[in-house]
Formats: C-alpha cells, structure tokens, sequence
C-alpha cells in the first residue's frame, strides 16, 4: 500500500472539495495534524476513518485505497488488489504494535533492574525484589518476540534465558560483595548481633555463600566471604580491627631493614590501627627509636580496650617489620607509653590473640607509662 500516492490523493480531492485540513478534520473528527500526517504519507487513515473520509471526498472506497481514480470496467480488479493491501497493511500495523509494546516491556524491565543495582541502598531487600521484577519483565518482553509457534517452546527458551541471566545477576552481586564491599543484594536471611566489645556484626546468608560485616558502620568494618560457609555468626573470626588494612599480610609489603626510611613508616603507620584518628611522627635516628603523637585522648578512647590493642598490635607489627627499630613512644593527650624490643614478646600469632582482654592487659604491664 502506497501510503505517498494514497496521502496525495487525499490531499488533491480536499482541495478539489475547497476544504482547508481544518475543515476536513472538523468533519471526520480528528485534527488538521492528523490530516497533514495523511496527505504527507506518514500515515494511513484508521480502518473505522476509511468509509467517512472517502464519502467526505466523493470518492470510492476502492479510489481512496488505490490512491487514484478508477474507471468502472477495472473497479472489480482494483477491489480485490485493495482489499488484499488492506490486510498486508493492517497486520504489519498490528506486529508493529505488537513490537512497540514488547520492546516497552523489555525497556521498564532493564530500567527496574538497573534500578535495583543502583538506585536502592544494598541493605534493602527491595533490591533483590526489583531486579527480579526487572528481570522477569525483560523475559516476558523477549517472549513476545520469539518467532516460535509452539508455546511450549518459547517457555523454554524464556526459562533458559531468565536462569542464565539471573545467574548473570548473582555474579554481578558476588563481584559487588568482594571487590567494593556492598552487602549482597541475593540473601536468604540477615542477622545481626552485638559483640562483647560493642561492635556490631551483620551476616547475610546467600543460597552459595555467607557474609560477614564485622565492626559495621565504623572506620574498622571490614568484610569476611565465607565461600565454603564453614562459619556461623558465632564462630567466625573476628578482629577489632580493619583487616583489610591491618592484618599482617597487608602489612608484610612495608618490610624494612632501616627505621630512616620516612616514606615506608609513613605508609606502615598509615595501615595500622589508631591512624583513623589522625597523628604526626619524629625518629630518633641516633637511637633508633620513633615518636608517635596520636590526635586523640588514650582513656576517653580505651573502650572495651581498644587503645590498648591497637597499642599491643602496633608494637608487635612495627618491631617485627622494621629490622632496627629499638623502641616505640606513643603520644595521647592524655599519657604516653614506651617500650622496647627487648620487652616487646614478638607474637606469631598476635592478630588471633588480640582479642582476648586478658592477654591485652598482661602486654600492657611491659609498656613505660607517663
């Protein structure tokens, strides 16, 4: 169907009539936009405007469809060659609405899902729920599509599909969960509890793996994959401290024969606890010793000892990693404390110790207060 011919032949026939396309389109019902959409050939009249419009013009129903005018002796041909048009039309019409509809659905259902990455805090479990219904929407849009007859064959491809892509999604999540520490979005069950020492721990349950958000909401938080799901809330290992940061391992990579080396104490300093509160640091190059003046009150900070292990922990880490040091002074507001390798025990496992309160305070004895 020649929509260019039939929009010129309309236009030709209202002129012929004297109507203006506002005229016309008062008549029929409809707008003179309507009208200059159909003389411009952009589109064909609805099928219920057919009949009015030719009757507006005085042309055939037969002229208006072929776009021209028609003798009498061919009015048979052109009728059936019309009629056959008018269908190939009408169902190309209806597969394009049929599309548009599809790809609106597939389009709310990537904007809902991207929504539930994005838009929602990784603590709500509306996340979970919208990237379900974003996901599900996207499969049904993609099922409106499929060139398949049977029906049961498109459900099997849309199930395929939807089990892929939501795997998609849970490797998406994992790699939120382990590169940029976000609670998993795809958790069965979360629960928190209140350590001895006041620090809050979160555990999500994911149907392949646990996490653990310990020291939540605080410069120390820090994440914990159990992947095998060999912990429970109760039995996994904690540190007071940001181990990402602060453990050992991190640490190793500051390894030093010499205290002089400013650059590398500064970045050591940098990762050990009690950084968080700001500090300045001096050596004593001919004594081999380094002064640290922490931004902080030691007493008003000491609780569930916290001071105290970071103190332990920081002397354990700096004498085992920087070969000359022969002693360490931390400077508080409010006290200072010394001490020296000679009394300074070198732990092996020092991170597992340092939360027992007893062994902390027994350390504390070999420090020299002021």
């Amino acid at each position: 169907m020649d929509t260019k011919k039939i929009g010129a032949f309309i236009a030709m026939n209202r002129k012929k009539k004297g109507y203006t396309q506002e005229q016309l389109a008062e008549k029929l019902g409809v707008t003179n936009k309507t009208i200059s959409r159909w003389e411009n050939g952009h589109y064909m009249p609805d099928l219920s405007l057919l009949e009015p419009l030719s009757k507006e013009l005085d042309i055939t129903l037969n002229e208006l469809l072929a776009g021209e005018e028609i003798i009498k002796e061919e009015a048979k041909e052109y009728s059936e060659q019309n009629l056959i048009q008018t269908i190939d039309y009408t169902d190309k019409k209806i597969k394009n609405e049929h599309k548009k509809i599809s790809l609106f659905i597939i389009g709310i259902g990537i904007f809902t899902s991207l929504c539930a990455f994005t838009v929602f805090p990784s603590e709500s479990s509306w996340s979970s729920i919208y990237s379900m219904i974003g996901l599900f929407l996207f499969v049904v849009g993609i099922f409106r599509e499929l060139k398949i007859s049977s029906l049961l064959k498109k459900g099997l491809i849309s199930t395929i599909l939807f089990i892929l892509l939501l795997g998609i999604f849970f490797i998406f999540d994992y790699v939120n969960v382990t590169q940029f520490k976000q609670p998993p979005i795809y958790r069965l069950t979360t629960t928190t509890v209140f350590s001895d020492d006041g620090n809050k721990m979160i555990e999500y349950q994911n149907p392949f793996y646990n996490v653990f958000r310990i020291n939540a909401n605080t410069p120390n938080e820090y994440y914990l994959i159990d992947d095998k799901k060999q912990y429970t809330i109760d039995t996994v290992p904690t540190s007071p401290f940001n181990v990402d940061k602060s453990s050992f391992e991190q640490l190793k990579k500051y390894k030093s024969k010499y205290i002089g080396d400013n650059s590398n104490t500064s970045h050591l300093l940098n990762s050990l606890p009690l950084s968080e509160y700001g500090y300045v640091f001096e050596i004593d190059s001919e004594n081999y010793g380094l002064t640290i003046n922490y931004n902080c009150t030691d007493w008003y900070n000491n609780e569930n000892l916290y001071i105290h292990k970071a103190l332990v922990y920081n002397s354990v880490s700096l004498f085992k990693l920087i070969d000359n040091l022969e002693y360490i002074t931390f400077n508080f507001s409010g006290s200072n404390y010394t001490i020296t390798r000679e009394h300074c025990p070198l732990n092996k496992n020092i991170e597992q110790k340092i939360n027992d309160n007893e062994f902390v305070s027994d350390r504390m004895k070999l420090f020299e207060t002021n």
